[in-house]
């Protein structure tokens, strides 16, 4: 999802990252474009750095956060930001668990993986200490055009390396199957797998970053 920068606006258009043009395409959200089995008309041209990238799913259907392969919890969805967010926890020391995760699309499939920061504030009571951001983006890249199990993701503080590290061993198709077990899963639900580490006491410029998925800037404070 995206907006040129002259025409801000908060839910955005979906959009295809060509090299550094972005292409406007013709679908409401990222799910009807995966219910519209990934095709759309395309609409206007854009430069990158003429656009700002926002979360690829705005308030999903459903978060579930995995620990471990056969564990996970549910995650607040509202609390779901993009590239750019501010966060911050009313004067509270910030950690962020950098994943990887998995965006469901038609017929209960992966559609496509992302990155996504889960913010703590490791001195409220849990789950508290995990309830107010989850930073998504800053593109989904669909399921042939990654390997999940290839990915390092290093995170940088104000243009420090703090952490780099694989994606840990990770059964997609499993999680997927674990989470549609007894329910529905609906097009836009995220999938979250375990951490590949963890960052303490953060302020600044927080970056997680992914070959084939780009840069996730958002900042603490």
């Amino acid at each position: 999802m995206f907006h040129p920068n002259d025409n801000p606006m908060e839910r955005g258009w979906v959009g295809r990252v060509d090299g550094e043009r972005v292409l406007h395409l013709a679908a409401q959200t990222l799910q009807a474009f995966f219910l519209g089995g990934g095709g759309a008309r395309e609409h206007a041209e854009y430069r990158l750095a003429e656009v700002t990238l926002l979360a690829p799913v705005l308030q999903p259907p459903n978060v579930r956060v995995f620990e471990s392969q056969e564990a996970f919890g549910f995650a607040n969805t509202t609390a779901v930001a993009g590239p750019g967010a501010v966060v911050g926890a009313a004067g509270a020391e910030l950690s962020v668990l950098p994943r990887l995760a998995a965006v469901i699309g038609a017929g209960e499939q992966i559609g496509g993986f992302t990155l996504l920061a889960e913010w703590r504030a490791p001195g409220r009571p849990a789950p508290k200490d995990r309830d107010f951001a989850l930073v998504l983006g800053p593109v989904v890249v669909t399921p042939d055009e990654l390997d999940p199990g290839g990915v390092e993701l290093a995170v940088s503080v104000s243009g420090q390396e703090r952490l780099r590290a694989p994606v840990p061993p990770f059964a997609w198709g499993a999680a997927r199957d674990l989470a549609a077990a007894g329910t529905t899963l609906r097009p836009g639900d995220v999938v979250a797998g375990p951490p590949v580490g963890r960052v303490d006491g953060l302020s600044g410029t927080v970056e997680l970053q992914a070959a084939g998925v780009g840069v996730l800037v958002q900042s603490a404070t």
